[in-house]
């Protein structure tokens, strides 16, 4: 039984963070509040590939960390992963990697295959997957899975280095982006997820999310605010059990 004293999930302030997540950084925070993946942490930490793919994982994350220190390694890659490889064939204006030279706060992963980089660039998270064969100042390629879906991958790729170029053309003057519609639901199904988990009632995940004296005025049965907070809760209940893979 979740103790309903726990009023962790009461600043809406420790979840601005959550405004400026991605698609993966946010199945993670999803995925690390399940309390059966709680569990397998516990009990599998120690044999991390055991239980991992359980979870469309390729190592287990710790859940206690949030996805500003965290990051898991997806199995398989999120499209918007940017796989790099060797050049075979490199032109005579071939651009050397360079891994330090990349912008932005860096994480290293090696799952025992590959290097997996992840760079903080202020409000985007770059993921790149390093071939073991890629060396420093060796020309390299990006490469794209062949499929039905290729075109769609190419642009996720695209994307993705859309921005690693802005980030290097404006490395001092890179700006926040006002967060989206989406990005506000995501932060208010968070915190009425955390008041769930923590034991609070409906009525008490409410009164914190929009104020006691509209709880007072608005609370009634088939109110718009009772069935936004049902909404919201059930969003967030069914992301955590499984549906975080669509934000892969």
């Amino acid at each position: 039984m979740a103790d309903s004293s726990a009023v962790h999930w009461h600043p809406s302030a420790a979840y601005l963070y959550v405004l400026h997540l991605d698609g993966p950084a946010l199945a993670w925070e999803y995925l690390r509040r399940n309390p059966e993946y709680r569990l397998a942490w516990q009990h599998h930490r120690h044999r991390p590939q055991h239980e991992a793919q359980r979870w469309g994982l390729r190592l287990l994350e710790d859940p206690t960390r949030d996805a500003r220190d965290a990051h898991p390694d997806w199995f398989p890659d999120p499209s918007s992963v940017v796989q790099v490889y060797p050049d075979a064939d490199p032109t005579a204006d071939a651009l050397p990697f360079q891994l330090w030279c990349f912008p932005g706060r860096k994480h290293l992963t090696h799952d025992g295959k590959r290097l997996v980089l992840t760079t903080q660039l202020v409000d985007h998270m770059l993921r790149m997957a390093i071939s073991p064969a890629l060396e420093d100042g060796m020309a390299y390629a990006y490469a794209v899975r062949a499929g039905c879906q290729l075109r769609e991958r190419w642009r996720a790729i695209e994307a993705e280095l859309a921005v690693l170029d802005a980030a290097n053309a404006r490395r001092a003057a890179i700006t926040t982006n006002r967060p989206s519609r989406a990005a506000m639901l995501h932060m208010r199904t968070l915190q009425a997820l955390d008041g769930t988990l923590a034991g609070a009632s409906q009525r008490g995940v409410a009164e914190v999310l929009f104020g006691i004296t509209a709880v007072a005025e608005r609370w009634y049965d088939d109110s718009d605010l009772r069935a936004q907070v049902r909404r919201l809760i059930r969003r967030g209940q069914t992301l955590m059990a499984g549906g975080y893979h669509r934000l892969l």
